[in-house]
């Protein structure tokens, strides 16, 4: 495992990782519910952290979360200061060194219809970033035309790959020649690290960090002279916006999305004019696993 997740461990729940030797590039998901038990998401398989020390698919003798360790683990995630990451909570995630997030529920406190912050946190989901070069190099060549990149959504349900590819694929495009600019809103793709992308996102990608995508989008495009910009999960109007403004700007745009199919993405009667290729991705066999591409007539070029 990543050296960033242990620390963010208990001293009991770390031992228990350790002792399992597990393959880190296979780790997903850690999901923490106090008084529950702690399931990991590994081979994209579920499994129970039991008292002894290993993964469990049984229901008997499961370690189950405390007091105690709910209170380590939000004091590990925020070095010590919730406070410092107000902003961050009111989206429900903190983004930590690395790109991986922290996924958090609780009690939201409103101000007026907005959310201020959230209390009671006794729900975490820790998503382990995984960075894998060469994921994009099958679909790479059926996204260009005329050794450019084209306009590409890439659309799965959540925890299919969709952040994986998009990553490679401004890494493939920045490194063959165009200039990408990336709207970065939770970290998560350059996992910018003071201002220094930790992950390889080519040579001539520009990055706005921990900024709103549509604000981020519009700044990129007036300031940078980008050929494409990338943003990850669509899901306002404004992104939207943003998007069209971009593509009248003379932009190209990658770009995610969840959905299953073409019409159960948001914004379907937009979207379906704005990109000249969607990826659809399931976690068939494995995540990132490409079922289908569609180009901008939806005539099916991959299966």
């Amino acid at each position: 495992m990543k050296e960033e997740i242990y620390e963010l461990l208990p001293p009991k729940i770390k031992s228990c990782f350790l002792n399992q030797r597990i393959c880190t590039k296979d780790l997903q998901e850690i999901r923490f519910r106090l008084g529950q038990p702690i399931i990991v998401k590994y081979k994209n398989k579920e499994y129970f952290l039991s008292k002894c020390g290993g993964f469990s698919t049984d229901n008997e003798n499961l370690y189950e979360l405390t007091q105690k360790e709910m209170r380590q683990v939000l004091e590990y995630i925020s070095n010590y200061s919730l406070y410092a990451y107000e902003d961050q909570l009111k989206q429900g995630f903190i983004t930590l060194k690395g790109g991986h997030r922290v996924g958090i529920a609780g009690k939201a406190v409103l101000d007026h219809k907005d959310i201020k912050t959230i209390q009671y946190i006794t729900f975490l989901n820790i998503r382990i970033a995984h960075e894998i070069e060469g994921c994009g190099d099958r679909v790479f060549p059926l996204c260009r035309k005329n050794n450019k990149l084209l306009s590409v959504l890439i659309i799965s349900p959540p925890g299919c790959g969709k952040t994986t590819l998009l990553r490679d694929l401004i890494r493939l495009g920045s490194s063959c020649g165009q200039t990408i600019g990336l709207v970065d809103e939770r970290s998560e793709i350059a996992a910018c690290y003071q201002g220094v992308p930790q992950n390889n996102i080519g040579i001539r990608t520009d990055v706005m960090d921990g900024c709103p995508k549509a604000q981020g989008f519009q700044m990129l495009v007036r300031s940078m002279s980008p050929d494409l910009v990338a943003v990850d999960e669509i899901g306002k109007k404004e992104d939207v916006d943003a998007i069209e403004y971009g593509l009248h700007c003379g932009c190209g745009v990658l770009a995610t999305v969840h959905g299953n199919s073409m019409k159960t993405i948001p914004y379907y009667d937009r979207l379906k004019n704005l990109f000249q290729r969607f990826i659809f991705l399931d976690a068939k066999n494995q995540v990132g696993h490409v079922s289908k591409i569609l180009d901008e007539k939806e005539n099916q070029i991959l299966c």
